[in-house]
């Protein structure tokens, strides 16, 4: 049996290894698009902040790893797959053939819409090749502009704002982290970050980017009217699937390549994981690309397994919900927008960064927002994900959201001592709750 591996990060590096721990004698190839050891992308910032050094971005250190274990590495690109002859062609003109094949490619920075974007000085962060030109711009006193406040957008910044920097971030919609966080929760991160020494500018866009000569600052404008300059420009807009190749394939995509639970596509023995997989979200009762380290793991671990004759299934993806930004924690879980007609609490204390609201659905807690208030975390994770049913319970956190320790012992502990009860018959509904002593 013969294994091939689109892509050699966290994803295609566990499968490869999950793949021969479960089948020794099979045949396995890594396809890389990057020479050099296979790296995590996640300790990119960790580099640029000084925290790391380059060897400490890789994921396996020794350097005969994959050799070890018979893992035959290939750098290159792919361009096509076809499924009916099981072959992959490379952007050299090679041709591999498979007989299971796993789809790992990741995803791409985003260009923002930006006249200038192509300037020298202008860069994502993305690549190790991105660090490099960073770090060498990024010197203390350094004019920075950092396009884009979302998660990854805020790892950047932090790492920026480490190698003492000037920084100004710019972001297009209202507020920072605006795919996570509500309109209070983003202002109060974007104030915690202009009091340590980041200016935010909201609800502002870049519009070009001229470059000067060489050793001369870029002139940057903004919608606002304004103009910097700037040594370095980052942008961080989003990312797109790498999944172009497979056009003509027959492998069904949508924003990225669709899966199963077991990880498969719609082609048997062909499989996906990672930022280009799109798998159902539960939760939100839809399909989604998560695009977390955590996810791509688990989903490779599961898409292998499945690639060695096991039967494995992923049980759900896990979200972004806890982030640290700059010190400040904050978290979003569920349906944090809220629903059509479902009820909302809002509760902050501006001058000491702390912020909580909290969405339901009829007496159901289904998202929330909190910054600064890491006490609850566990509380509102485990009522959301369980859709636990707050009867009164649910007026009283409208009046005092505070209460959700007493909350969570009334419904959700009362509820286990009932199911481990001697007396409790399965299928039996639970007695409604008593407001008089027996």
């Amino acid at each position: 049996m013969k294994h091939v591996i689109l892509g050699n990060g966290p994803a295609g590096v566990i499968a490869a290894e999950t793949i021969r721990k479960n089948a020794p004698a099979d045949d396995i190839v890594l396809i890389g698009d990057e020479p050099g050891p296979p790296y995590s992308r996640m300790a990119i910032p960790g580099l640029i902040a000084g925290n790391i050094s380059e060897a400490g971005t890789q994921l396996r250190r020794a350097n005969d790893h994959f050799a070890r274990l018979h893992i035959a590495q290939v750098f290159g690109r792919a361009v096509h797959v076809s499924t009916r002859t099981r072959t992959v062609k490379m952007e050299d003109g090679r041709v591999i053939d498979f007989d299971k094949l796993l789809i790992a490619t990741g995803a791409s920075p985003r260009a923002p819409l930006i006249h200038g974007i192509e300037s020298p000085g202008v860069h994502a962060c993305w690549t190790l090749q991105d660090a490099r030109a960073i770090m060498a711009l990024a010197q203390p006193g350094a004019r920075v502009i950092l396009v884009g406040a979302g998660f990854i957008g805020c790892i950047v910044m932090e790492a920026l704002a480490a190698r003492g920097v000037n920084l100004v971030i710019v972001e297009k919609r209202d507020r920072m982290l605006p795919n996570m966080m509500g309109k209070g929760a983003g202002d109060m991160i974007q104030r915690w970050c202009e009091k340590n020494g980041v200016k935010v500018l909201s609800s502002t866009r870049v519009t070009s980017v001229d470059g000067m000569a060489a050793g001369s600052p870029m002139a940057v404008r903004l919608s606002n009217g304004m103009d910097l300059h700037a040594d370095l420009v980052v942008y961080s807009a989003g990312t797109t699937p790498n999944v172009g190749f497979l056009r003509g394939s027959g492998i069904r995509c949508l924003q990225g390549v669709v899966v199963d639970a077991s990880m498969q596509t719609n082609v048997p023995g062909v499989y996906a994981a990672g930022d280009c997989a799109e798998a159902f979200d539960s939760v939100n009762c839809r399909s989604v690309i998560s695009g977390v380290q955590p996810n791509a793991a688990d989903q490779a671990y599961c898409a292998a397994l499945n690639m060695t004759g096991r039967n494995a299934f992923q049980r759900g993806l896990r979200q972004i919900d806890v982030f640290d930004t700059m010190g400040l924690i904050s978290s979003s879980f569920g349906q944090w927008q809220g629903v059509r007609g479902g009820q909302w609490v809002e509760i902050a204390d501006e001058s000491h960064f702390r912020y909580m609201r909290l969405e339901f659905s009829q007496d159901v807690l289904i998202g929330c927002n909190t910054v600064g208030v890491t006490e609850h975390a566990g509380i509102l994770r485990g009522f959301i994900q369980h859709h636990v049913h707050l009867g009164e319970w649910k007026d009283l956190l409208l009046q005092d959201p505070t209460r959700l320790k007493e909350a969570y012992r009334e419904c959700v502990q009362q509820e286990f001592v009932y199911q481990a009860s001697p007396f409790h018959m399965p299928g039996t509904a639970a007695p409604s709750a008593m407001h008089e002593s027996v």
